[in-house]
């Protein structure tokens, strides 16, 4: 009898790291970006919140790896990028979306990200850090408010 709780706890602490780790998938590069650009672009206008969120949090994280490489022009470039498609993605919004709480959940993982990467940036490169962020948390919020709305 005692041997069930503790294999049914082994099990949940094995899964659950898991789990967490097939929801990120591959490390993005700059192709998937352009790929997934191209892909969003394209897409119906009910998926295109869901393909905007992945493609913001694949730059801040492509941005942040940019960043810790020391190419700080190429990680600027893409955060400015974020920035436009953080408009599309508030602009998506009120689209009828299939996907809208896991959209949410993206922006929020963005955000975390780069909270980290203010903390751990240049003086000079922060102000871009700040508005980005500042952008994608709004996006969330309202994310999340039309989840709540549903």
């Amino acid at each position: 009898m005692r041997i069930a709780p503790t294999v049914l706890i082994l099990f949940t602490a094995l899964s659950i790291p898991a789990c967490a780790a097939s929801l990120d998938g591959p490390i993005p590069d700059e192709q998937m970006i352009n790929a997934l650009e191209q892909r969003a672009a394209a897409a119906p206008a009910k998926d295109q919140c869901f393909l905007y969120a992945v493609l913001v949090r694949d730059m801040v994280e492509v941005s942040a790896q940019q960043y810790q490489a020391g190419d700080v022009a190429k990680a600027k470039s893409l955060l400015q990028r974020a920035q436009m498609f953080t408009h599309k993605l508030r602009a998506a919004l009120g689209v009828n979306d299939k996907k809208l709480k896991d959209a949410q959940i993206l922006l929020r993982r963005a955000a975390f990200r780069l909270n980290e990467l203010l903390h751990s940036s240049d003086y000079d490169d922060r102000p871009l850090m700040q508005q980005t962020l500042a952008e994608v948390n709004q996006v969330q919020t309202d994310a999340m408010l039309q989840v709540f709305k549903k």
